[in-house]
């Protein structure tokens, strides 16, 4: 198509309010990273700001009318008659984030967000003090809120289908639970036949050798350092504005080398599906994400599928023998990495009791905005269903319901995608490992281009052109399911 058609001039105007957006999420970036904790009114405003011209510059009656202008609202069907099917799958996509963020009044986005920045300093001061009173009345405005956004925008059974749609689009909270339920009787006879944990792996080293390792290991994988860059924050987390801006942070305080690098594969995994897309597509759908269980499985298929193998260690542990003059042998090592322990921590569980983590969570959730379940209650329900799930007993909240920033961000809906990642992740390593049977020896080499490669040309290239199930079809040729992923379990830890 040529330019300055009715197609190009929305994707400009789509351009614009990505651009703002941006902004905002590298305000968001700073405020976790380097602001001065005194900045936080501040930044509380200026966040707002940038919400108010980014709602605007998406609901707008500019927008609106350039959108009838391709598609009826009502009806969905495409009015323009030279589009591509690539491009009418955009303006679909288009249409339906309208739809949802018009649902939205502007002052309430912005009350959302200005509430969650400040939100967000609270949860950190809480869990600094090991107190969750000192959390409670902000968390109870933050529910409050997110209880009113699920009625603005409207649903059909349950209020949390608002909420997930948000994340992970056309499910249901219907469809997860019985995906988690699958999930829940596949890993609980897997903890049960697991053998004693043996002592977990320990190198002695500071932050700032830790970092210089997982520079080396982001180096090794094909990170590049001319798009992205590698900080600390309490919270380890990936965000990117553009594909050539994506940043990524592993823990500000780790007492164990090993977590530190897988947990840098993880946020890896997030940010070179970013890089990942079209540039020329950026601030339009084909150059955004399909959804965050999407996204999610691209960090699980580096953590766990490539990071947990043994053809990554015969590669990477030599480095590390050689740096901190240990003798570490591959096959006790490999038997302590990936050992079933039940823990405290839900980014530093093993693959096999991570689910449990999140169908805990999930629950709650559910419980929280339904009502069923208080607010001032929650430690208790958290420490209750950890002894159900796990059989550990939580004795502090840090360990317990303060140690994920998701809640004081207002991100009701998105903890389910964490296991939905998983999930695809499988589904999608079963497609990989087909079409690469020799891939260990090629990971035993150090290679792993050709692993971006086929992640750019299942997932990556495709931005948001195919919702989560039709795209893990057409990588897989089936539904989503989460066979796979338990079959795998079985396999590995049989």
């Amino acid at each position: 198509m040529s330019k300055n058609t009715q197609y190009d001039q929305l994707n400009e105007l789509s351009r614009r309010a990505q651009t703002l957006e941006g902004i905002s999420r590298l305000l968001g970036w700073d405020q976790e990273t380097y602001m001065p904790k005194d900045a936080t009114p501040v930044r509380a405003e200026q966040l707002k700001l940038l919400t108010e011209l980014s709602h605007e510059a998406k609901t707008g009656p500019v927008f609106e009318a350039q959108l009838k202008k391709l598609i009826d609202l009502k009806t969905g069907k495409i009015k323009a008659s030279n589009l591509t099917q690539e491009q009418q799958a955009a303006v679909r996509l288009y249409a339906r984030d309208f739809t949802r963020e018009k649902k939205l009044p502007s002052q309430f986005v912005q009350d959302f967000v200005h509430h969650t920045s400040q939100a967000i300093v609270t949860w950190q001061k809480a869990k600094a003090a090991n107190k969750f009173a000192m959390f409670l009345p902000s968390l109870k405005k933050t529910i409050d809120l997110t209880i009113e956004k699920t009625e603005l925008i409207g649903y059909k059974t349950t209020a949390y289908d608002a909420l997930i749609d948000e994340y992970e689009p056309g499910i249901t909270t219907k469809e997860v639970d019985a995906i988690f339920e699958e999930v829940k009787a596949g890993v609980k006879p897997i903890i049960k036949r697991a053998p004693k944990p043996k002592k977990e792996i320990q190198i002695d080293c500071t932050l700032n050798e830790q970092l210089e390792m997982c520079h080396e290991l982001l180096h090794d994988i094909g990170f590049d350092f001319n798009r992205g860059r590698l900080d600390v924050s309490s919270h380890p987390f990936s965000q990117s504005y553009h594909p050539y801006d994506s940043r990524i942070t592993c823990r500000d305080e780790s007492d164990s080398l090993i977590v530190q690098l897988l947990t840098t594969l993880h946020e890896a995994g997030h940010s070179f599906y970013e890089m990942g897309f079209p540039v020329k597509a950026f601030g339009t759908p084909l150059a955004q994400a399909v959804s965050m269980g999407i996204h999610e499985s691209q960090s699980r298929f580096w953590e766990t599928r490539i990071g947990r193998s043994r053809a990554f260690w015969k590669f990477f542990l030599p480095k590390l023998q050689k740096r901190f003059k240990k003798e570490l042998k591959l096959d006790d090592f490999m038997s302590r990495l990936n050992q079933v322990q039940p823990s405290f921590i839900r980014t530093d569980s093993d693959e096999v009791t991570y689910p449990l983590h999140v169908i805990l969570r999930y629950e709650i959730e559910k419980e929280l905005v339904s009502g069923k379940l208080a607010v001032k209650d929650l430690p208790k329900r958290w420490n209750a269903g950890i002894k159900d799930l796990l059989g550990i007993t939580v004795k502090t909240d840090v360990e317990g319901c303060l140690q994920d920033i998701h809640w004081s961000m207002g991100a009701f809906g998105y903890f389910p995608t964490y296991s939905l990642g998983n999930i695809y992740a499988a589904q999608m390593f079963e497609a990989f490992a087909k079409k690469h049977p020799t891939w260990e020896k090629q990971v035993e080499k150090g290679q792993f281009g050709f692993i971006q490669e086929w992640l750019h040309d299942n997932v990556w290239q495709h931005g948001r052109r195919y919702d989560g199930n039709d795209l893990i079809r057409k990588i897989s040729g089936k539904a989503l399911t989460a066979k796979p992923f338990i079959n795998y379990l079985n396999e590995k830890y049989s």
